[in-house]
């Protein structure tokens, strides 16, 4: 029974992804294609690892955090660590955007402030 594999051009449409985009993943090491010649043919593990990768990106995860993750499901090991460590990260996550929230909101009030400000000022000058 054949695996069945796939070009770069195929896991780049399926996954709505350029080629260029595979090929970053490939070279910091999160898939590994086999080679006939100069074209890549990619497994289904491949194609999972990539899966993975994306969704970790999607999350906002930084490359060595997404690494860690697929190294992770690679591994042998119970499932309950996996998913801890994954909370783990998922959590530390979260805590950081929701920082990065609150400080976005502080400056979009300032930002607030300052437009009534000038406004207020834009009107005094109009009136005389």
């Amino acid at each position: 029974m054949t695996q069945r594999t796939w070009s770069i051009s195929e896991l780049a449409q399926e996954f709505n992804i350029t080629p260029r985009t595979l090929r970053f993943y490939e070279d910091h090491g999160i898939i590994n294609p086999r080679r006939e010649g100069q074209k890549r043919i990619y497994t289904q593990k491949d194609k999972t690892r990539l899966k993975l990768a994306l969704r970790g990106k999607r999350l906002g995860f930084q490359l060595a955090d997404i690494s860690s993750l697929i190294d992770m499901y690679d591994g042998p090991g119970s499932t309950a660590p996996q998913l801890k460590k994954y909370l783990a990260m998922l959590n530390r996550h979260k805590a950081q955007l929701e920082s990065q929230k609150r400080d976005l909101e502080a400056i979009l009030q300032e930002i607030h402030t300052q437009e009534e400000h000038c406004m207020g000022l834009l009107k005094k000058h109009e009136q005389s």
